[in-house]
Parts: C-alpha cells; sequence; structure tokens
C-alpha cells in the first residue's frame, strides 16, 4: 500500500489525480461519480476495463458510448469511432505501465489509444491494477516487452516475433529491429507532468488487473 500511495502522491505533483480502491468490483462505482450522465464516453483497447466491468457500465447505462466493441463494426466504422472519440467528454482505458514516479508508459500499434491519452478528449481515465506498478521508465520498457506486447499478440492474433515467441526479439534498450507486419508497438507515449491540471485521473486497484 504504500508503495501505491507514492504513485499517487507522484501523479499529483504530474498534475494528475490518483484515486485508489481495494477491489475491481469498486471501480465502477468510483466512475459513476466522474462521469455525468449524458456525457459522451470512449474507451481504449483494454482488458482492464472488461474485467472491471466498464464496459457493461458504459452500455447499460445513460451515456454517450462510442462502442468500438459492438458487434458488426466494419473496419471503417471502428476508424469513425477512433476519430470521433477525440471530441469525447470522457475517454476510458489502461496504461502499460505506471512509475513510482507518477508517469504512465504506453504503446500503441495504430495509436489511436496514446493520441487519445495525449490530446483531444476533455477527460482521460486510466484503470490500472497494482501489477502495472514499476520502479521508472527503465522497467516499465521491459515490462511491456516481456508481458504485455507478447500477450496482447496472442490475444488479437497479431502475426509477430513475440507473438510466436513469448518474447519480444528487440534489446531492452532499442526500438527498432522487428519488422513483422502483425507488429503492435509501433509508437510510444510517456505523461510525465501534465499542463492540464487533472485532467488525466488514473485509478489503481489493490489487486492484479490486466496485462
Amino acid at each position: 500500500m504504500k508503495r501505491i500511495e507514492k504513485v499517487i502522491k507522484n501523479l499529483a505533483k504530474n498534475n494528475m489525480a490518483g484515486y485508489y480502491v481495494e477491489r475491481k468490483e469498486e471501480v465502477v462505482p468510483l466512475l459513476k461519480t466522474l462521469i455525468k450522465e449524458g456525457d459522451t464516453v470512449a474507451v481504449g483497447g483494454s482488458m482492464s476495463l472488461f474485467e472491471c466491468k466498464v464496459i457493461d457500465m458504459l452500455r447499460q447505462g445513460n451515456y454517450n458510448f462510442l462502442d468500438r466493441y459492438k458487434q458488426g463494426l466494419t473496419r471503417k466504422e471502428i476508424d469513425e469511432i477512433y476519430i470521433e472519440s477525440f471530441s469525447a467528454d470522457v475517454y476510458l482505458t489502461s496504461s502499460n505501465a505506471v512509475t513510482e514516479s507518477g508517469e504512465l508508459y504506453n504503446v500503441d500499434g495504430t495509436s489511436n489509444r496514446i493520441a487519445a491519452i495525449g490530446y483531444g478528449p476533455k477527460s482521460v481515465i486510466i484503470v490500472v491494477g497494482r501489477n502495472k506498478i514499476v520502479k521508472d521508465i527503465e522497467e516499465a520498457i521491459i515490462r511491456v516487452k516481456t508481458i504485455v506486447a507478447p500477450k496482447n499478440a496472442q490475444r488479437l492474433g497479431a502475426k509477430s516475433y513475440c507473438e510466436s515467441k513469448n518474447q519480444c526479439c528487440i534489446t531492452y534498450s532499442d526500438f527498432a529491429g522487428c519488422y513483422s507486419d502483425g507488429r503492435i508497438c509501433s509508437n510510444y507515449l510517456i505523461c510525465s507532468y501534465q499542463q492540464k491540471k487533472d485532467r488525466i485521473k488514473v485509478i489503481i486497484t489493490g489487486e492484479n488487473i490486466g496485462y
């Protein structure tokens, strides 16, 4: 718990609001205090949101939910949702890692998620489990290469080295060297001190969730 308290304190120093809930079941009640009925809400790709029943909340609640997961959507319709998400009142997603210094580290392939985290939506809410807390950016990079990228590539069926070998072919200090068509780690974002205070909010659970 002391480590989480340290992270929340340092998030505040970086102009990001931090929240703690002990169990994943407490995420939805907290979100209902942070999101107003009628808000336009979008989401980034995140298993954590599914685990915490956030997608169910958005589908059942009185929100204008830009549901990228709705069955039957074409690729064009999904891309249109990605663009529309930049004007959302609230953008919900997770983070690949959160450092003890209060930084967010995220890696994307298409980059709709990291683009929206960085700019566009009025409010960004990040939901993470305690398993995503790391010491520093170097450890965050290692976490993505050894855990996040292989698991997500396998989940998405993205044909790449890490999908087949369960590990990254690029050294921890480099970002070039993988030329697989299914590569999902094309662009990188570090969120440190923010100009807009509390635009980014981070909810940390006392349980492990997501990759």
